[in-house]
């Protein structure tokens, strides 16, 4: 469980077909600190497991198997060796829960169609799929690569959010651009709603 509260971003070191997956490597100093394998981290919001830790000084070198689901639904396959990624710790019984309720579970991709500034802040308008689209509402959370947002506006295949400069600083929107895939992940508390009240019909 995370909550959508980005610690840092890493940088992608590498990226190479395994022998059975896909191995994604990724530089990190704060969320590098006191890694194990087998533990897990969330890496543009979505939940990997740390299969090898290396390195120290500048941050460690932590990798990551990728499986084939992994690939097509989440937007690693854009991914460039060099380019930021949103790194988030799982979250401790007790913690503080300054976002929302994510799960690291991406329910799918979405694309940057505006991203500019306006005034002292960034407007961001994504467009994304009907299935991901049905959990949006105004005021409601969203996860974008891991970010947890709020959504300001409603249009039929797409919503906006506004950037406030702290999260433009602190996380990898700052390298995004028009066209950029981004992951996305409604809502958990929307998704378990409309199962409910399917099962009532």
């Amino acid at each position: 469980m995370f909550t959508g509260i980005v610690e840092e971003s890493g940088r992608v070191e590498s990226i190479a077909p395994g022998e059975n997956a896909i191995r994604l490597g990724l530089r990190a100093r704060v969320c590098g600190r006191g890694m194990k394998v087998g533990a897990s981290l969330a890496v543009n919001g979505c939940c990997l497991t740390v299969a090898k830790i290396s390195g120290s000084g500048r941050g460690r070198l932590l990798q990551f198997d990728l499986l084939e689901e992994t690939w097509q639904r989440a937007s690693f396959h854009s991914l460039r060796v060099g380019a930021a990624v949103n790194l988030e710790r799982s979250v401790r019984a007790g913690g503080r829960m300054d976002g929302h309720f994510v799960t690291g579970h991406i329910d799918g991709v979405g694309k940057i169609t505006r991203w500019e500034r306006s005034g002292r802040d960034h407007v961001l308008d994504i467009s994304a799929p009907p299935d991901i689209m049905r959990y949006i509402i105004v005021k409601g959370s969203v996860a974008v690569d891991g970010i947890s947002l709020t959504v300001a506006a409603l249009r039929a295949k797409s919503f906006r959010i506004w950037i406030i400069p702290h999260t433009l600083a602190v996380t990898a929107l700052r390298e995004r651009r028009v066209g950029d895939e981004v992951n996305l992940e409604a809502d958990l508390l929307g998704k378990y709603v409309e199962r409910f009240v399917a099962a009532l019909r």
